[in-house]
């Protein structure tokens, strides 16, 4: 059985005006202001919440030092307490996951987010049921680029490694692939746009409706 694995920020949902106002709020307690923004720190957003408060440390002139851990949990539960006020699905998701499970795929997802906000953002997007299998970063001892998630997504479906892919936007979507001999698609619509074709794919895609025949070239 054909599988298909997708990240989710910046892959499914653009979650980032919701990463960096949970960020920034970590900084405006602390008396810094809003340092980060939607239009240039993007791709920070998508590389998760420490990269979020190192790239706002930078630009406010400081370090965490001692508080790293403090302030990486204020970050937490500043995004999860408003983690779908400004994310929003990608154009096309549904419809495609719906021709895939027609055409018989299984769906997973494997993200480095913590599963617990993970599972509440699917579910409050009403994307969840899609999904047979949800991986999140603490649901193994490893994370990707590990292949061990995307592998255990596929046990999970009851799939076949051989005959599964991955979906996503980053080079650490790439790696894991790779460290799994998986073959890979990158999304074109993310910060990164198309320069993520240096990372040599096997696969771009520029809009959802494209990827139900990518995925039948890709996976046979």
């Amino acid at each position: 059985m054909r599988t298909a694995i997708f990240d989710l920020d910046g892959t499914l949902v653009d979650t980032s005006g919701d990463m960096l106002a949970g960020a920034n709020a970590v900084f405006e307690a602390n008396g810094y202001g809003s340092p980060l923004r939607v239009e240039d720190h993007a791709a920070v957003a998508f590389a998760g919440g420490r990269a979020m408060l190192e790239k706002g440390a930078s630009l406010c002139g400081f370090e965490w030092g001692g508080r790293y851990q403090e302030a990486y949990e204020m970050f937490l539960a500043a995004y999860g307490a408003n983690l779908d006020r400004l994310s929003v699905i990608y154009p096309g998701v549904e419809d495609c996951l719906e021709d895939l499970a027609v055409a018989g795929w299984k769906l997973a997802v494997c993200t480095n987010k913590p599963s617990g906000l993970a599972e509440e953002l699917l579910q409050s997007l009403g994307l969840r049921s899609r999904f047979g299998a949800m991986i999140g970063a603490d649901t193994l001892p490893v994370r990707k680029p590990d292949p061990e998630p995307l592998f255990e997504a596929v046990r999970q479906v009851e799939g076949d490694a051989s005959r599964a892919i991955l979906i996503g936007d980053t080079i650490t979507d790439r790696k894991a692939a790779a460290n799994a001999a998986m073959p890979c698609v990158l999304v074109t619509f993310g910060p990164v746009g198309a320069a993520v074709a240096k990372m040599d794919p096997e696969g771009l895609l520029a809009g959802y409706d494209e990827l139900p025949d990518l995925l039948s070239t890709l996976v046979t």
